[in-house]
């Protein structure tokens, strides 16, 4: 049942990498997994294009032992590592990539460098959801269904904070703020809503800060800046990943 906003604060914590969130540390309510560029947006744009589930991994060799309880014609495996598909992969983490189709009613079996580790770091919460700048609103919506405590999970690159996890976060805590719900924020998510605020001064300005920031630039030395404008694109997917800890799929909502 929707909130209504007007009536309670809730509590928005920013982790600006997994690493930041409290060892042992039970995560009431419900978390958001960002990793813009690109395991998010690769998450969501795969659901949206009709694949039967997304089976996120920490590492290759899980991936590879879990491909082997599905028939070949109906799973695919796709990540990176570093930025670059995996070796005997069938598809790397590019977003522009998984199309219908490619996956339509197909199981995705995924590992990337960081969006699936963080992931698994949210085991305990009590709802799990992959957002990101293509489903920025309906992530907003999923949020606003629950009333308990938000966690916003930034992946960061190689236990490094990035920009362009940083800049989402602060949208959706624009967001919610713009609807009317009252906030109890940490200073990570002040930052991030600052650097949100700064950024939307300029038209294009997500765009151009997902070009400055790091991981951006990994991608434009990897010839792959044009995944960087698909993932700036804002509300263009209508769909909500939510993630089955227990069963370790993830699905539409």
């Amino acid at each position: 049942m929707a909130i209504d906003p007007t009536t309670q604060t809730r509590q928005l914590t920013t982790y600006l990498l997994p690493d930041l969130i409290p060892a042992n540390q039970k995560m009431e309510g419900s978390a958001v997994v960002i990793d813009i560029l690109r395991a998010s947006s690769t998450i969501c744009m795969a659901l949206e294009s009709g694949a039967s589930a997304v089976i996120p991994c920490e590492h290759i060799e899980t991936a590879q032992l879990t491909r082997k309880d599905f028939d070949d014609e109906t799973v695919l495996m796709g990540g990176e590592r570093q930025g670059v598909k995996i070796e005997g992969f069938d598809l790397g983490n590019s977003p522009r990539d998984y199309t219908k189709d490619v996956v339509g009613n197909r199981t995705l079996i995924f590992s990337t460098t960081n969006g699936t580790r963080a992931l698994h770091r949210c085991q305990t919460a009590e709802r799990v959801a992959i957002g990101c700048f293509l489903n920025r609103s309906p992530i907003v919506n999923w949020l606003q269904q629950d009333a308990g405590p938000i966690h916003m999970v930034c992946a960061g690159t190689d236990g490094k904070i990035t920009l362009e996890d940083c800049l989402f976060a602060g949208a959706v805590a624009e967001g919610l703020i713009s609807r009317g719900e009252q906030l109890d924020m940490n200073d990570a998510t002040r930052l991030c809503l600052n650097l949100y605020h700064m950024s939307i001064q300029h038209s294009e300005g997500i765009l151009l800060r997902l070009l400055e920031s790091q991981g951006g630039q990994n991608l434009q030395h990897l010839s792959m800046q044009e995944d960087v404008a698909f993932c700036a694109q804002v509300d263009v997917l209508e769909n909500v990943p939510v993630w089955d800890s227990g069963l370790n799929r993830i699905n539409n909502d």
